[in-house]
């Protein structure tokens, strides 16, 4: 234990001083690891369950992600925003009694309706697993309100260790329940929510302000913050739903493999997004608020979306180049046309990376309705291409046409945002141009080797040294973030 505390206090004085940069890193850090624990072990859950299988957690994670949106009425947004201490362990208390009441709801259409959900979405093998929709609901509303409780407080510490501690619960109940099939990929899901729940629970029971919480003061907070329940509900409904929409329709309109082959690839390269781009907008979102108030907005987003854009673009252009290759490499033959879906997702990807951390601003500046307008327009998009994929009988150009009309969607809020933070359009295309250029430097030894020596397995040897430059070129960019 000694030695334990030793390192801890070692890695904190490591850590820079700057308070945004150091709430980053101690967020990626945690973050990274748990992520990292994820993909040592993606190679061997790809090896002991199916397409099939991935399919259905699939449909199971886009059901429960769409009650999670709902599960607080966005009232755990607003945790972060009041500077009186009082007003936000209201607003906290609040947040846990819509939880509750949504988990019952589940628990009620779970019942009455499990068979037929399941049936309409083309799975009905997910109706003797749906009981553990409303357990999930439950733990995941919890956490997020406690989540958003320690980021009010600035506790990312604590936050990155809960992460850790919820993927270490996921995949060891995955692993090991492998026999029982497919059930085990579900109740892991299920489960990390309840460990975070438990990891984060004691800052909020030991606070001296939720002793003072009343039913005037939880009714006060639910009208002074009603612009979430009536707006930010429907744009987070909105946008889920458009994220989730993928491997519910897909599942229905083609099979439940397919939901299973978009997923992993989603999941890959959904990685960055969850280890900097989701620990960037935690940070971002606490200290967006103070500088709103200070008039110090434009030189925060501007900072943060440079450092976003050299992050993303890198591995973003890898995966253009040799998404299926690399696929069939570490998940196995089984998955390799999931690498071609990923091909079509990197600019999607690429864009929600760059603007989704920066969106926080639309709660922070109170603008809810024009996020609404925003997801709405996003989901009618992914809808209208999902459909029209399904029309044309082709899975490839559905994922296309999918991936390619959202990147465009999110183009228009991150314009928004920078102009309302008072930046000019130069601010954008800028870093975008330079992150672009320093990208192609990094690539440049797979190129040679695309051009040399096509279908050869010396690839590998160059695809080792473009990873070096990429890693090299990150020190820089977190270097520079330290100092």
């Amino acid at each position: 234990m000694r030695l334990i505390r030793q390192l801890s206090a070692t890695a904190g004085r490591l850590l820079p001083k700057a308070p945004f940069a150091r709430g980053v890193s101690v967020l990626v850090g945690g973050t990274a690891g748990a992520q990292m624990m994820m993909v040592l072990a993606a190679p061997l859950l790809t090896r002991l369950f199916t397409p099939e299988d991935f399919g259905l957690l699939a449909v199971y994670g886009g059901l429960l992600a769409l009650f999670l949106v709902v599960a607080g009425l966005r009232y755990e947004i607003a945790i972060p925003l009041p500077e009186d201490e009082q007003v936000a362990a209201n607003v906290t208390v609040l947040c846990l009694l819509v939880v509750t009441g949504t988990s019952l709801f589940s628990a009620i259409l779970v019942y009455f309706a499990g068979d037929a959900i399941a049936h309409l979405l083309g799975v009905p093998l997910l109706s003797a697993y749906l009981w553990l929709l409303p357990a999930g609901v439950f733990f995941g509303g919890i956490y997020l309100a406690l989540h958003y409780w320690a980021v009010r407080h600035k506790n990312f510490r604590d936050i990155a260790g809960t992460r850790i501690k919820q993927v270490f619960t996921t995949l060891t109940l995955q692993l090991l329940g492998y026999k029982l099939g497919p059930v085990a990929l579900l109740l892991g899901h299920a489960s990390g929510h309840g460990m975070g729940c438990l990891a984060l629970g004691r800052h909020l029971v030991r606070s001296p302000s939720l002793k003072r919480v009343s039913a005037a003061g939880i009714l006060a907070a639910a009208r002074r913050y009603r612009r979430f329940p009536l707006f930010s509900t429907w744009a987070g409904l909105f946008n889920t739903a458009g994220t989730q929409l993928p491997p519910l329709m897909l599942a229905a309109l083609f099979s439940p493999a397919a939901a299973g082959l978009y997923t992993l690839a989603q999941r890959v390269l959904g990685i960055p997004m969850a280890v900097i781009g989701t620990a960037i907008g935690g940070v971002f979102l606490a200290n967006a608020a103070e500088a709103h108030r200070k008039q110090r907005l434009a030189p925060l987003v501007a900072k943060v979306h440079e450092r976003l854009a050299h992050i993303a673009m890198p591995p973003a252009l890898v995966l253009l180049l040799i998404a299926p290759e690399l696929f069939t490499l570490v998940f196995g033959e089984q998955w390799h046309d999931a690498g071609y879906f990923a091909q079509w997702m990197v600019p999607w990807l690429y864009m929600t990376f760059v603007a989704s951390p920066l969106s926080s601003l639309f709660d922070v500046m109170e603008r809810q309705k024009l996020e609404l307008l925003f997801q709405a327009v996003l989901l009618a998009t992914r809808t209208a291409t999902i459909i029209i994929g399904a029309m044309l009988d082709s899975l490839e150009m559905t994922i296309a046409l999918f991936s390619l009309g959202s990147a465009l969607c999110w183009i228009w809020p991150l314009l928004w945002i920078n102009h309302s933070a008072g930046n000019s359009l130069g601010s954008l295309l800028r870093p975008t141009g330079h992150a672009l250029l320093w990208a192609v430097a990094c690539i440049l030894p797979l190129l040679i080797a695309m051009a040399m020596f096509p279908g050869h397995p010396a690839w590998l040897l160059f695809l080792a040294i473009t990873a070096a430059f990429i890693g090299g070129r990150y020190f820089v960019l977190f270097r520079e973030i330290y100092r």
